[in-house]
């Protein structure tokens, strides 16, 4: 059964993931958008060969390219998914939107709430506090917006919410290369963000520990980040691997929970210092 939802997936050189991203969704929706950065491989050349739109913009960040895209396209339905071309969309979750469409989404209920599957290395990465972690990608057309962030953007949703059953697919990495060049990026930018602490407080998702599983989560960070550097990534390793159980992942669990709970949060907390080394704010 296709439901009343339409798709939005960011694009850019992603000829290895669009197949499979677009092959998960085709018994879903009708109304599928690709909003393409400037590709040079063989993804605009992939997607000619499925029922999609194609839109092209440059990209300036995360939450510039998805806010565009909710402004710009012309969708067929009042509910939108935001997916990436590495997320594959799974028949449990599929499913369970079905059934909430067809026994009718009450009318305070603009967001839908669903956990990331993380794959790397080809296995779920299932303990260190790392599943289930919500993402508000599906909500109704005009209630939702990617907070203005540089790194770690959720969508933020006005009204209620609603977890749904089933996951999204996410596959992080393609290589270790990757999954180090791209995090590399991203503790410049999260350092930034912290550096700086200048974002607009209208735009982002509100800390509450009792409130839903994105603003637990982000009341949590915010504790984290009073921490002193160079202490809070091994704190955060602590509790990750051991606390919370990492280690039951395996060795390519260890791989990435070193990676992700403590060598990239040490790397912002290094670039933190080197930005205030520059600025002589020490």
């Amino acid at each position: 059964m296709k439901v009343p939802v339409s798709v939005v997936i960011l694009t850019f050189n992603e000829e290895k993931n669009i197949r499979d991203c677009i092959e998960s969704i085709l018994d879903f929706t009708d109304d599928i958008f690709v909003v393409d950065s400037g590709s040079t491989d063989k993804t605009l050349e992939i997607l000619s060969n499925y029922p999609v739109q194609i839109l092209h913009n440059p990209f300036e960040n995360y939450s510039q390219q998805r806010n565009w895209s909710l402004k710009n396209i012309k969708f067929k339905t009042e509910w939108v998914l935001n997916l990436d071309a590495d997320h594959r969309a799974t028949k449990e979750f599929k499913e369970e939107v079905e059934k909430l469409f067809l026994n009718g989404i009450p009318n305070h209920i603009n967001g839908l709430l669903t956990s990331r599957r993380t794959m790397f290395m080809g296995k779920w990465i299932k303990y260190g506090g790392h599943y289930p972690t919500y993402h508000a990608a599906l909500f109704r057309l005009g209630r939702g917006k990617c907070e203005n962030k540089l790194y770690d953007q959720h969508f933020l949703i006005e009204g209620d919410t609603l977890k749904v059953k089933g996951d999204i697919i996410d596959l992080i990495t393609e290589s270790l290369s990757t999954f180090t060049q791209r995090h590399d990026k991203w503790s410049s930018l999260e350092a930034i963000q912290q550096f700086e602490n200048n974002l607009n407080k209208k735009d982002i998702i509100k800390a509450n520990v009792t409130g839903n599983p994105i603003q637990k989560r982000r009341f949590y960070k915010n504790i984290y980040e009073q921490f002193p550097l160079f202490v809070r990534p091994f704190i955060y390793f602590f509790i990750r691997y051991f606390l919370k159980f990492g280690f039951l992942d395996g060795k390519r669990g260890l791989i990435f929970h070193f990676l992700q709970c403590f060598w990239f949060r040490f790397l912002i907390d290094a670039k933190i210092y080197e930005l205030k080394k520059n600025s002589n704010k020490f």
